[in-house]
């Protein structure tokens, strides 16, 4: 199958998307900011409109304490390590999603507040602003979960490591979907 197809902006916007890991310049991301692009990431699909998602904002001001206490989740030999690591990014969001009772509602939750953080992850593109959706052994530690104070009913989904760059990462190709498609024949 030749690709031929025309470029439009949503579809070069999708391709040139690049999770930005490190590199990040010193111009901080406001609240601002990562609230006005939720505004439109939101409008991602969700079934029985449940909406299962909400955020919580770790600014610049906030960033050394919460490293610090994230930090303080792993082995004392870990900790120098992952308080460097945790400075990195200007500022995150985490993104917590509603558990609901039963795995097919679950598994919608899930897949649509993975739909949402794409969207916010697009739109965060644009702006030139990087981000990058980890799922640090951190995000699992009950102490974490006390640290945002998210409830027994409901999951860290990731932590969005953000920050505004100067030079975009290196693509990487994907495989061609020739190599992942196939026809049901019956």
């Amino acid at each position: 199958m030749e690709e031929t197809k025309e470029q439009t902006a949503i579809t070069k916007i999708i391709r040139e998307r690049r999770a930005v890991k490190k590199g990040y310049n010193d111009k901080p991301v406001t609240k601002e900011v990562v609230f006005g692009l939720l505004e439109d990431a939101i409008w991602a699909p969700t079934h029985g409109m449940r909406q299962p998602w909400r955020f919580i904002f770790i600014g610049p001001e906030q960033k050394q304490s919460f490293a610090k206490q994230v930090a303080a989740t792993y082995p004392e030999e870990r900790q120098e390590n992952r308080e460097a690591y945790l400075n990195e990014p200007n500022a995150f969001l985490a993104v917590i999603m509603q558990v609901p009772e039963t795995e097919k509602q679950y598994d919608e939750n899930f897949g649509a507040t993975a739909c949402m953080i794409q969207n916010f992850w697009l739109l965060a593109w644009e702006k030139k602003l990087g981000v990058v959706w980890k799922t640090n052994p951190h995000i699992y530690h009950p102490k974490l979960k006390e640290i945002l104070n998210v409830g027994e009913d409901e999951k860290i989904v990731g932590l969005l490591h953000l920050g505004y760059f100067d030079e975009e990462p290196v693509r990487k190709d994907r495989i061609p979907v020739v190599e992942k498609f196939s026809v049901f024949e019956g």
